[in-house]
C-alpha cells in the first residue's frame, strides 16, 4: 500500500521544528482540536471503521461523567466526545490522553505507537511543555534539559546506580504533577541523586561541598565555586520542601534538576565502577 505524500511544510522542515515552551498549565483550544484529530485518525487507520463508540466509553470512564451509551451512531457518538473534550479543564485532557494511549496498547500496540509519536509532535509544534512517554504524560524542558536528565539517567543505570537514576525520575514526576508542578519535591529529589552518587563514590554520608573540600584537584576553582553555589541553592530549597511559600519558581527547579543530572553525570564518568 502506497504510504500518502507528506506536505510541503513537513517535507521542508518547517513543521516539526521545536517552539520554544510557552505552554504549561493549559491545554488550548487549537491543541485539543488537534488531538481529537488525531485520535481519530489513528483508530480509524488501525481499528477499521467506527471505533468513536469505543472512545466515547474510554473518555466517560475517565472523566467518571455520563455520555449516553445508547447513542451508537458514530457521527453522534464522536460529538459526544468533543464536547467532553472541549468542555473539561485542561489537565484533565491530558488524564484522556493517557486513558486513550492505554486503551489504544491493550487493543492495537502499533496505534499506540504511532498515537503516541503524533501527540508528541503536537506538544512540539503547540509549544506545550509536555510529552507521552511509556504510556505517561510527563514534564518536556527544553532540548538542553532533556539531553542533560536522560543522559544522567541512562548513564547512572548502566554505572549500576539505580537509586540516584531513579531520584531524577522522582524529579521529573514532581516536575509533571498536574495541576500544580512539585517543585520543591523536584529540587529534593535532584540533590537526593547527587548525595547518592557521592555515597556510591565515597562509602560515606557527603554532601557536594564536603566532597569538593576534600577533592579540589578533581575541579578547576572556578568550576567548583559555581557547583557550590548552585548545590546550596538545591539544597536549601529541598530542605525548605513543604513549607508554605517557599517552592521555587519551576523555572529555577527546572534549572537545578538540570544541573544536579549534570553533576551525577560528571561523578561518575569521573568514577565510574
Amino acid at each position: 500500500m502506497q504510504q500518502p505524500r507528506q506536505p510541503f511544510s513537513k517535507r521542508q522542515g518547517y513543521v516539526g521544528r521545536p517552539k520554544e515552551i510557552s505552554i504549561r498549565e493549559d491545554a488550548p483550544k487549537d491543541f485539543r482540536f488537534a488531538f481529537l484529530h488525531a485520535t481519530r485518525v489513528v483508530a480509524r487507520q488501525y481499528q477499521g471503521d467506527y471505533p468513536e463508540v469505543d472512545i466515547r466509553d474510554v473518555v466517560a470512564k475517565t472523566l467518571q461523567m455520563w455520555l449516553d451509551p445508547g447513542v451508537w451512531h458514530y457521527n453522534e457518538a464522536w460529538q459526544q466526545v468533543e464536547g467532553a473534550v472541549y468542555g473539561c479543564e485542561w489537565f484533565r485532557v491530558y488524564d484522556i490522553v493517557e486513558s486513550i494511549e492505554a486503551y489504544f496498547k491493550s487493543t492495537t500496540p502499533r496505534a499506540a505507537t504511532e498515537f503516541t509519536n503524533q501527540l508528541n509532535e503536537l506538544f512540539v509544534g503547540h509549544g506545550i511543555g509536555w510529552q507521552l512517554v511509556n504510556g505517561e504524560i510527563v514534564t518536556r524542558g527544553g532540548q538542553v534539559f532533556e539531553v542533560t536528565v536522560t543522559t544522567a539517567i541512562a548513564l547512572l543505570q548502566q554505572d549500576r546506580k539505580p537509586t540516584a537514576a531513579g531520584h531524577l525520575q522522582f524529579a521529573i514526576g514532581a516536575l509533571s504533577a498536574r495541576p500544580t508542578a512539585n517543585t520543591s519535591g523536584a529540587v529534593a529529589q535532584a540533590t537526593n541523586a547527587v548525595e547518592c552518587v557521592l555515597g556510591e563514590i565515597t562509602g560515606q554520608t557527603m554532601t557536594l561541598g564536603d566532597y569538593l573540600k576534600k577533592n579540589a584537584s578533581l575541579f578547576h576553582p572556578a568550576l567548583a565555586k559555581g557547583l557550590r553555589g548552585i548545590y546550596g541553592y538545591a539544597s536549601d530549597e529541598g530542605a525548605r520542601h513543604g513549607k508554605e511559600g517557599t517552592a521555587p519558581t519551576r523555572e529555577d527547579a527546572e534549572f537545578v534538576v538540570s544541573a544536579c543530572a549534570a553533576v551525577c553525570t560528571l561523578l561518575t564518568r569521573k568514577h565510574p565502577k
